[in-house]
């Protein structure tokens, strides 16, 4: 039988979070780190757990407002969103 070992083979599964699950994850990292007199392992844990989940949210935030701002209407009115063009910047 295989040994499996906490968190082998784990794919980044915070990445793959939708924003909403990824942000109840963070306010409930911080409730647990503002509630329980937890020892500083534990505490730095949590920081870097909510470190993590604060990069996803602002990655899928960032994602979110380039396809806004891609949003353009055609000839007849209808919305599309636009290739974006990173040789702008």
């Amino acid at each position: 039988m295989p040994n499996h070992t906490k968190g082998a083979g784990a794919i980044s599964p915070a990445k793959d979070l939708p924003f909403e699950a990824a942000l109840s994850k963070l306010e409930g990292v911080v409730e647990a780190m503002e509630a329980d007199d937890l020892p500083l392992e534990t505490l730095l844990a949590k920081y870097e757990e909510g470190a993590k989940l604060v990069k996803v949210c602002q990655e899928k935030l960032g994602e979110a407002e380039l396809k806004i701002q891609q949003l353009e209407k055609n000839a007849a009115g209808e919305m599309k969103v636009s290739p974006l063009d990173l040789s702008e910047e």
